[in-house]
């Protein structure tokens, strides 16, 4: 029975931690994503001024 437990606990923290590096993941991307795009506008904005 208690081996049943720890199994248990052990699949929940694996799963808690996959979902918590998604997320993360996530995030990142959406960082990055906006950055791009910020970069792009600054790129647009050089040439425009110029």
């Amino acid at each position: 029975m208690v081996m049943v437990m720890v199994m248990v606990m052990v699949m929940v923290m694996v799963m808690v931690m996959v979902i918590v590096m998604v997320m993360v993941m996530v995030m990142v991307m959406v960082m990055v994503m906006e950055m791009m795009m910020v970069m792009m506008v600054v790129e647009e904005r050089k040439k425009e001024e110029e």
